[in-house]
């Protein structure tokens, strides 16, 4: 490893830990992001040739809690804990990846012994990520889904992913009116839909019928934003079934 590519790891761990602490302990966070600034300053400071090979865009990743009957849990990145106490609705902020290869480790909170998950994944240059802790707390899985957040000037975009682990698939339709996104199954994340800013009544259905699962609160689309609805919950259980919406 040559030490530009040293220096740009280093600097990704110190951002990881800037995040974890910005809201905890002021201190470690201005400690942390300052040794991020050190070592990506180290590695601009490189042989040019050594950084043309490794200057390329990261990769945004941040994590999704969706299993409904699972415990609060810490995040862990190559043996690095870099996010605490998720609960169940919660999605972090983005942190910044360097492309490459990591290893992800989902701990409950407070115990660094017995994982939950353990799960190698590769991030893309440039691309941003959701990874989402889904199922239930007797198969629990985490898996990506690309956000695609621009947009074209003035315009919005919404998509919806199927998270609930007991429910049918369903389609997203206007209420009472036409359908929006059909026959969505449990993981499944839809293309996104170009639309102008407006608020829209939403509801999920049971796929293929007028059977009316979920009433989604109104949303309001806002310009230059995107918006992802998750479909999150139990049919028959708690929590009960219910509509998130994140940015994204």
């Amino acid at each position: 490893m040559n030490y530009s590519h040293k220096y740009l790891e280093k600097a990704a761990f110190y951002d990881l830990l800037a995040h974890y602490y910005k809201y905890t302990d002021p201190n470690k966070h201005i400690h942390y992001y300052q040794k991020h600034l050190d070592n990506m300053n180290k590695a601009l400071q490189s042989p040019r040739s050594e950084m043309t090979q490794y200057a390329h865009l990261p990769a945004y990743v941040r994590f999704l809690h969706a299993s409904p009957d699972s415990m609060n849990v810490d995040v862990f990145v190559n043996g690095k804990k870099v996010l605490k106490n998720i609960a169940f609705k919660e999605v972090s902020d983005y942190l910044t990846f360097p492309t490459g290869k990591y290893h992800i480790d989902i701990y409950p909170t407070g115990d660094s012994v017995t994982t939950i998950i353990s799960k190698k994944i590769a991030v893309e240059e440039g691309k941003i990520y959701t990874y989402t802790i889904l199922g239930t707390s007797e198969k629990l899985q985490l898996l990506p889904y690309e956000d695609k957040p621009r947009v074209h000037p003035n315009e919005t975009k919404i998509r919806s992913i199927h998270l609930s682990p007991d429910a049918p698939a369903v389609d997203i339709a206007v209420k009472g009116g036409d359908v929006v996104f059909p026959n969505i199954s449990f993981k499944q994340a839809t293309d996104y839909l170009p639309l102008s800013p407006m608020p829209v009544d939403l509801e999920a259905r049971i796929a293929g019928t007028n059977t009316v699962a979920l009433s989604i609160p109104t949303l309001t689309l806002r310009p230059n934003e995107s918006y992802t609805v998750l479909i999150v919950g139990f049919v028959d259980g708690e929590p009960p079934l219910e509509s998130l919406v994140i940015k994204g």
